[in-house]
């Protein structure tokens, strides 16, 4: 049976009283697929977050990481800072990152690790810029952030991570990813981490399409087999929203 996990990355919204609130509503949806569900907040507003989501199933993390436990990295977050919230996901490497704070493949690697030694549930994100793939170069790119992402990562902690693929070159250019260009994408990520490990956990990971998922397209998508469900932007931030994707989700 394919396994599904609708993920809410907030980016840099909502305050503490509004995840609060956020929670509350989103709890008494009272969504089938709870457990199948978590939602990315502001460091700041994760402890509300994790209060409100209590008793639901509903999962709940953080948008980043640093890969340091502790030191003089000013305004960095640390693993064990986010395990005494309860955290149970982190996004890394999502494009903003890579584009905005010098995020590299690098980087990625050993905050892939110290996630993944700390039983944190690790998002990552990989995708291919416009200027790539009007080039022809996106399989390339891809393949190379994922085989660099996962250097010296053993395959029983690779099978602990969620893969999301983000089409840089369909969000906010005008440009839109179709559902079969989202699913070959996805079948092709799924076929290099195969060919990193084997087939068993290849076939076994969940990768996530992180190109605006919203309620009117996304049952389309996630009926495609190489498509386990999403990371959400915007829809994330409005509760009908993201319990209607969910819900898509559920029925299939």
């Amino acid at each position: 049976m394919k396994k599904f996990l609708i993920a809410g990355n907030w980016k840099m919204n909502k305050t503490s009283a509004e995840a609060a609130a956020f929670a509350e509503e989103l709890k008494a949806k009272n969504l089938p697929n709870a457990k199948d569900v978590c939602v990315m907040a502001p460091f700041t507003s994760i402890e509300a977050l994790g209060k409100g989501l209590e008793g639901s199933g509903i999962g709940f993390g953080a948008q980043n990481v640093h890969f340091e436990p502790s030191g003089a990295y000013t305004g960095e977050i640390s693993v064990a800072m986010l395990q005494e919230l309860g955290v149970g996901y982190c996004v890394i490497g999502h494009s903003e990152r890579r584009e905005y704070f010098a995020e590299t493949d690098e980087t990625v690697n050993k905050k892939l690790k110290v996630l993944i030694a700390a039983g944190i549930t690790p998002i990552l994100c990989v995708g291919e810029s416009l200027e790539v793939r009007e080039q022809g170069g996106e399989q390339t790119f891809v393949a190379g952030q994922v085989i660099a992402d996962f250097a010296d990562i053993p395959a029983a902690d690779a099978a602990k991570v969620v893969i999301a693929y983000e089409p840089i070159w369909a969000i906010g250019t005008g440009k839109t990813a179709t559902p079969e260009q989202a699913e070959d994408m996805c079948a092709f990520i799924r076929g290099v981490v195969s060919g990193i490990y084997d087939n068993a956990t290849g076939d076994g990971m969940l990768i996530l399409y992180g190109g605006s998922m919203k309620p009117s397209n996304a049952k389309e998508l996630l009926e495609k087999p190489d498509i386990n469900g999403g990371l959400i932007g915007g829809a994330s931030l409005k509760v009908d929203d993201f319990a209607a994707i969910a819900e898509a989700a559920a029925s299939l």
